[in-house]
């Protein structure tokens, strides 16, 4: 599966999105539609799991803090209360994943921004390219 996260493309994961080392973001398509399954692990900046989003569906959600919006070929998280879009993704019909905007905190604490020109964790920023996984997780930070 090949994710874009901002204007990077990571070619050839198995659809997992490991960030900062470790695994917080996992991607399946239902059968052979564009239809996006995420799991998603959310983090406060003190390394807590306020929220864990399994297939779609919240498993955790402290407070019903957080939104999801779900069509036919995109997931959308929001933060309400903050205004905070948490990640948008989108499957095209080529089945490419394109995350295109996001805000979230990582396991470490570190704020993860995706736009739709790149993303950066701390002093990290990575904007237009391309890497091949190889059938591995895509690694952020």
């Amino acid at each position: 599966m090949d994710i874009q996260v901002g204007q990077h493309v990571y070619r050839n994961t198995d659809g997992t999105m490991e960030i900062e080392g470790a695994l917080q973001i996992e991607i399946a398509l239902r059968g052979d539609t564009a239809t996006p399954l995420l799991n998603f692990a959310l983090f406060d900046g003190a390394g807590k799991m306020p929220a864990k989003l399994m297939k779609n569906h919240f498993d955790i959600n402290e407070a019903s803090a957080y939104l999801i919006t779900k069509s036919s070929n995109g997931v959308t998280l929001t933060h309400p209360a903050s205004g905070t879009n948490v990640l948008t993704l989108e499957v095209t019909p080529e089945k490419r994943v394109v995350i295109s905007q996001g805000k979230f905190f990582t396991l470490k604490g570190h704020t993860l921004e995706i736009t739709p020109k790149e993303w950066k964790i701390e002093k990290t920023t990575v904007g237009e390219g391309e890497t091949d996984m190889k059938g591995k997780a895509a690694c952020l930070g």
